[in-house]
């Protein structure tokens, strides 16, 4: 069974999410604040993290940003739950390493198929892919270029993966957004181009293979 872990200080919130979750098929296991969810994380990983932002103590955005910081964790699907609304604390979430983000007040079906969609995502395995001096082991969830492994968030790794898929091919930047976040996001592109620009960075003069297609979007080699 696939194992989440809930980290909500409002107890009321806390127990419905835990059981409409549970009540799907999940297992469910709940914090109320980050302490208690980083001593279970030492112990044993979960497969998606459901996450907070408005936190006493240490909030949702540093415990993300915690997790991604960190090789261990930085591949674990998260949900960014929270009452802020604005596009701009939505694209911060989602630039900071978020693979989703709901907004409270949200109806509880809603909140499962997120859960459920993100799983099956992360989830899905297909065979090695390359190019040139790019490999992506996908079921080692590995990534080399020029013999060096690098390091990816979990968006990072499916970006890449989705070109590496599709090289040669031009591949627009909605696209990319449903395909690798799973929604779109009102035609909102700095998400996608804030990713392919540190994935660029990371890979070296190996992603230098990562072009820009004019009024489109990117395409890995030709």
């Amino acid at each position: 069974m696939e194992r989440i872990y809930l980290v909500e200080d409002d107890p009321d919130i806390r127990e419905m999410e835990t059981y409409a979750l549970n009540s799907a098929g999940l297992s469910v296991t709940p914090f109320d604040s980050a302490a208690p969810f980083f001593d279970a994380l030492r112990r044993s990983h979960p497969d998606l993290v459901l996450l907070d932002v408005m936190l006493p103590g240490t909030d949702g955005m540093q415990i993300l940003k915690r997790l991604r910081d960190d090789p261990d964790t930085q591949a674990i699907p998260i949900i960014l739950v929270t009452a802020k609304t604005s596009e701009a604390d939505k694209v911060r979430g989602l630039d900071s390493g978020a693979d989703d983000y709901l907004t409270k007040p949200f109806g509880v079906m809603e909140l499962v198929s997120r859960c459920k969609a993100l799983l099956r995502r992360a989830n899905r395995t297909a065979p090695s892919l390359s190019f040139n001096a790019i490999e992506l082991d996908d079921a080692r969830h590995r990534v080399t270029a020029n013999g060096r492994e690098i390091e990816l968030t979990f968006k990072e790794y499916g970006l890449l993966k989705y070109l590496l898929a599709h090289r040669g091919d031009a591949v627009s930047r909605d696209t990319l957004m449903e395909a690798v976040w799973g929604f779109a996001f009102a035609g909102e592109t700095r998400t996608v181009d804030m990713h392919v620009k540190t994935l660029r960075k990371k890979l070296g003069a190996a992603g230098e293979c990562i072009e820009t297609v004019r009024n489109v979007g990117y395409r890995l080699g030709r």
